[in-house]
């Protein structure tokens, strides 16, 4: 079982929104919270390697990079729209007393 690493104040994590966080790996993270849930996923778009936190969460669960519009599933990762071909790296993410724990390493 993966370590938990503290990245955030629930707080911080707003409603449709997205935030950068670092492991202590230095992997760069992209926290979102969608329907009252919190997830984490890989930061780098796996198309060419943006930044997913500066991207777009949308209503129907998915997250798009805005440099070439390709989509994932935020819930699994999974490529939903082109031109990226290779899923994003899905960690588990965990709220206790108000913060956000993320595994220290990858889910898938």
């Amino acid at each position: 079982m993966s370590e938990h690493e503290d990245v955030a104040a629930l707080a911080d994590v707003g409603e449709g929104e997205l935030l950068d966080v670092t492991l202590a790996s230095g992997d760069s993270i992209c926290l979102f919270k969608l329907d009252g849930r919190v997830g984490a996923l890989g930061n780098v778009c796996t198309h060419a390697e943006f930044a997913m936190s500066d991207g777009v969460l949308h209503a129907d669960g998915t997250i798009e990079c805005v440099w070439h519009g390709a989509r994932f599933d935020c819930r699994t990762g999974v490529v939903v729209r082109q031109p990226a071909t290779d899923p994003l790296p899905v960690y588990e993410a965990v709220v206790r007393d108000g913060r956000v724990l993320v595994a220290s390493r990858p889910a898938t």
